[in-house]
């Protein structure tokens, strides 16, 4: 169940996306197109507080053509590794340096068709600070409780994937759920 890649084409190159078009053989020798979708990859931050409430950023998506509640997220840079990046996206979108980062989980955003794929981190011991939001950002900082997220994610107040993915796991960390314990530090099967 392999797709052999016949030819590919741009036909988009754009300063964060890049689409192509390619070609594929299929089992049993049938062809199709694919429009795949080529991201570099991106991070969002579980920001937990003292008070073991998630961090979460409001802001207006053009796509979605609405405010949106989301877990802090960002892109990678050219070479940047994935900590590093959620680092910088949560000092830059919230304030907000990490005492500690663990890593989750990673996963594609829409395996159907984009290359991306998204690094999900907990970060705890939070300590305030500025926050440095790109140029073109207007970031509006909020923390809920987990099961008032868990609630948004109901109302239709959440629909950002990554959040819901996000706000789903932050549910079982939070409840002491130790297979989500596991997975968290990296001991899961």
């Amino acid at each position: 169940m392999v797709e052999r890649t016949l030819a590919s084409r741009e036909v988009f190159a754009g300063r964060l996306l890049r689409v192509r078009v390619d070609e594929v053989e299929l089992d049993g020798g049938k062809t199709a197109s694919r429009e795949i979708v080529e991201h570099p990859g991106a991070v969002a931050v579980l920001a937990f507080t003292a008070q073991r409430e998630l961090v979460l950023v409001k802001q207006y998506r053009k796509a979605a053509e609405r405010l949106t509640v989301e877990i802090p997220a960002g892109t990678l840079g050219a070479g940047e590794e994935p900590r590093a990046c959620a680092l910088r996206e949560l000092k830059e979108e919230t304030g907000f340096v990490a005492g500690t980062l663990d890593s989750v989980c990673s996963f594609y955003t829409a395996v159907g068709f984009c290359t991306e794929v998204l690094h999900l981190f907990v970060a705890e011991g939070l300590q305030a600070g500025e926050q440095a939001c790109e140029e073109d950002e207007d970031i509006e900082i909020m923390t809920v409780p987990v099961p008032a997220a868990m609630d948004m994610v109901r109302d239709g107040s959440i629909v950002d994937s990554k959040t819901v993915a996000g706000v789903f796991w932050a549910e079982l960390f939070v409840a002491g759920n130790p297979r989500a314990l596991q997975l968290r530090q990296g001991r899961a099967a």
